[in-house]
């Protein structure tokens, strides 16, 4: 492009080179909001977004309507046996039939029954008799053996011929004694004076049952676990009179278990009204047994008195509580 001549100010001049870039100019001033463009298209659904934490547990629901009763379950197993429970009230006295069962002073005065016991009657201690020959005993421990009146012969005897024999000759009574000594020369009692000789006796009614408990020892047994102690004693088993006959006591029965040890506990009376000690007279009583004898030959023994007592077993007559 020439550049040696002067321009005219009436003349216009060729369009120059462009300049240089300037410099970026300051931000302008933030225009106004524009109206609000349309309503682009749904996009697609996002993806699932992950678990949140637990929230807040809500206060408790109503409750809901019953169920439909459901089906009737199996028999279970059995279930383990439970505790013992705590013992129960005692209960009233129970009604009906009691236990009876009689009582031996072997002295003139009347017995008491023990605690818990009524008392029915009182009488005279009959062990057993011999009529027309024959031995008949009574238990000791039951209520036929105190019979309400006494008689050196109580029983009469009949045939098929209808014949009855009462206080014959060869008749005999055996009654639980005293310890009245006995006449000098061994002479027969007969009359009122019989009445210190001869045992009195009473017949209770218990609520439970009786039995008798031999030890074997001279050491007195206690009760089995549950009864309760009416009294203690000798263990009597049998006597036995004239021609050998005489009766036993059940080792079970109160009877079995008297109060006082005497070699001669009974004596012997005859239908003439006479009573008296005599040569056939026997008792038998339970005797003791250490452990170490068992099942070995028994030792002969002769014992006097004074040391009888040591051999005799010892047993106690217990109720149930």
């Amino acid at each position: 492009m020439p550049t040696n001549f002067e321009a005219l100010p009436w003349q216009k001049g060729e369009k120059g080179n462009p300049g240089p870039e300037g410099e970026p100019g300051r931000n302008g001033l933030a225009g106004e909001r524009g109206d609000d463009g349309i309503r682009g298209f749904t996009g697609d659904p996002g993806r699932n977004g992950d678990i949140g934490e637990p929230g807040v547990k809500g206060p408790p629901g109503n409750n809901g309507l019953s169920g439909i009763p459901g089906e009737r379950g199996r028999q279970g197993l059995p279930g383990a046996k439970g505790f013992a429970g705590l013992p129960g009230l005692s209960g009233a006295v129970g009604e009906g039939y009691g236990i009876y069962f009689a009582r031996h002073s072997q002295t003139t005065v009347v017995p008491q029954c023990p605690a818990g016991t009524a008392k029915l009657w009182d009488g005279f201690s009959l062990v057993h008799v011999i009529g027309n020959g024959r031995s008949h005993g009574q238990d000791l421990g039951t209520s036929g053996s105190c019979l309400r009146r006494f008689s050196t012969m109580p029983i009469m005897f009949c045939n098929i011929n209808t014949v009855c024999n009462v206080a014959w000759r060869n008749d005999y009574s055996y009654w639980l004694s005293t310890r009245e000594p006995m006449l000098p020369m061994m002479n027969p009692v007969e009359g009122p004076a019989l009445q210190r000789y001869i045992s009195r006796c009473s017949v209770c009614e218990a609520v439970s049952e009786v039995v008798a408990v031999h030890s074997q020892e001279t050491r007195i047994p206690d009760c089995p676990s549950g009864f309760r102690s009416m009294w203690t004693g000798f263990s009597f088993m049998m006597s036995s009179g004239a021609g050998g006959r005489g009766a036993g006591q059940a080792l079970e029965s109160p009877g079995s278990c008297l109060e006082d040890f005497r070699a001669t506990p009974f004596i012997e009376c005859h239908g003439n009204g006479r009573c008296n000690h005599y040569a056939t007279s026997y008792s038998f009583w339970l005797a003791t047994l250490r452990a170490y004898e068992e099942f070995r030959t028994p030792i002969s023994e002769t014992l006097k008195a004074g040391s009888q007592e040591q051999r005799i077993s010892r047993c106690r007559v217990c109720a149930r509580q």
